[in-house]
């Protein structure tokens, strides 16, 4: 009889059971009233006041299917990006999108491709199909174009790449990403996941979306959860080649972005100015933070994102896990980033004014009791 057969319970594809599960950052502390929970990337202005409108006007139709292909949503973000709306793909998050992606190009013992400090979901996605993830060196905590490459071989078939990246908070311009691609064979698919492109504010970046319309293996993945501020919502888009918007077309549920989720973003999308807002306030206390926090002697990598990654040196004696715990009896709650091999670092996401400033307060007084 075999292992199968006389199992005492269902057991699952071998494999499954060595994937670690995504551990999210933590959200409070015990024993304390208030915490500013900075560990998530949330922005802190919220939703536009028109999509939290919209969110509750859907609370009438709750017994109701929505449409099944999120069109509504599908043309107001083509009307605010200038892109053509039979191109895109709506799903729970822009991690939907991922794993969908995954299980259509991925199969037994193909090869998934991502940086050693890219999002964790990735890994997750690849060996959920069965795949074999490839873990490539990053430079200066930053995605490097040739290690990729040097990577990529006949059993390749997808290369994700988060830009800017979290949670370093680096990004490479839109020449690297158009070498990186130039550099694959044809049947490997790039994934560019431009979970945080909307903060970025420099010349030399896009998201991609321009390869997307030049090749029939690209494609671009945003997310609701950030800068719009539709995180507990899970919305998120896929532009795309039409044979890929296709295939995902063919196995995403036929009803997986719900109707309230659509009504929230079409007003998010379309709400320009709260999103010019939330890019200045982002950029300007991003700024302030890596100058405050690098004045401190703790070194911070340059970010374009909503987050900043701080370094504590171990040969100061002054360790990450000290850190944090210190933080966090304060009521300040970061990221521990163990899991992303990065165990000297916390990854600080922009909070409010007063979040800010309390977070600087505090490594001020860690650093200086650290020192006494």
């Amino acid at each position: 009889m075999s292992d199968a057969i006389s199992a005492i319970r269902p057991l699952p594809r071998p494999g499954i059971l060595d994937i670690d599960p995504y551990v999210p950052g933590k959200s409070g502390a015990a024993g304390l009233n208030r915490v500013f929970k900075l560990s998530s990337n949330e922005t802190p202005l919220g939703p536009s006041p028109r999509a939290v409108e919209a969110y509750a006007a859907a609370a009438a139709k709750l017994a109701s299917y929505p449409e099944g292909t999120s069109r509504a949503l599908r043309q107001a973000i083509g009307a605010a990006e200038g892109l053509d709306p039979e191109r895109i793909v709506c799903g729970a998050g822009s991690d939907e999108i991922l794993n969908l992606l995954a299980h259509a190009y991925v199969g037994e013992g193909d090869e998934g491709v991502f940086t050693e400090h890219g999002f964790l979901v990735y890994k997750i996605a690849i060996m959920g199909r069965g795949g074999v993830p490839v873990v490539v060196p990053e430079t200066g905590f930053t995605t490097d174009v040739d290690a990729i490459l040097a990577n990529v071989d006949e059993r390749t078939r997808i290369v994700f790449i988060a830009n800017p990246n979290n949670p370093t908070g680096t990004y490479i311009p839109r020449e690297e990403v158009r070498r990186l691609h130039a550099g694959l064979p044809p049947h490997v698919l790039l994934v560019l996941d431009g979970a945080y492109a909307e903060y970025v504010g420099r010349d030399d970046y896009n998201d991609g979306r321009d390869l997307v319309d030049e090749a029939e293996n690209v494609v671009v993945t945003h997310t609701f959860s950030k800068v719009f501020g539709l995180a507990n919502l899970r919305l998120g888009w896929m532009y795309g080649p039409a044979s890929i918007v296709d295939v995902l077309n063919r196995i995403r549920g036929p009803f997986n972005v719900s109707g309230a989720a659509v009504a929230a973003g079409v007003e998010a999308i379309s709400d320009r100015a709260f999103l010019d807002e939330a890019v200045a306030f982002n950029t300007h206390w991003r700024g302030w933070l890596e100058s405050r926090i690098s004045e401190l002697g703790l070194h911070v990598t340059p970010s374009v994102a909503n987050f900043v990654l701080i370094h504590f040196p171990a040969e100061r004696g002054q360790t990450a896990a000290d850190a944090d715990a210190f933080l966090t009896a304060r009521g300040l709650i970061l990221r521990r980033l163990e899991n992303y091999g990065l165990p000297n670092a916390l990854r600080l996401s922009i909070g409010s004014e007063e979040a800010n400033r309390a977070v600087v307060e505090a490594l001020t007084e860690f650093l200086a009791s650290a020192n006494g």
